[in-house]
């Protein structure tokens, strides 16, 4: 994982807006686009970023590409940031 990568993709408001319908399950760009009120083009330029931080896995089925959600990268970010936190506030989360 490149967190680099990572925080460039989540830092666009919109990006992290495709993240949020994709929890609801997969769908395609034309749903996104539908959804998200942007251009295929608008679009295509998020996915790209998405897929590259490997927050997003694309894959066809028939004549559609899918998007969904990786929250394996997820994970792995979530365990990178907790290293961040003091002792007082681990015993806290953990009470």
């Amino acid at each position: 994982m490149g967190l680099a990568n990572t925080f460039k993709a989540l830092s666009e408001p919109l990006r992290r807006r495709i993240l949020e319908l994709l929890k609801k399950g997969r769908m395609t760009a034309g749903e996104l686009s539908q959804e998200l009120k942007i251009t295929p083009p608008a679009l295509s330029y998020h996915l790209k970023l998405l897929k590259q931080a490997d927050l997003i896995i694309e894959y066809k089925y028939k004549n559609f590409i899918y998007y969904e959600i990786n929250t394996s990268v997820l994970d792995e970010l979530i365990l990178w940031t907790g290293q961040f936190k003091g002792e007082e506030a681990e015993r806290k989360f953990q009470s």
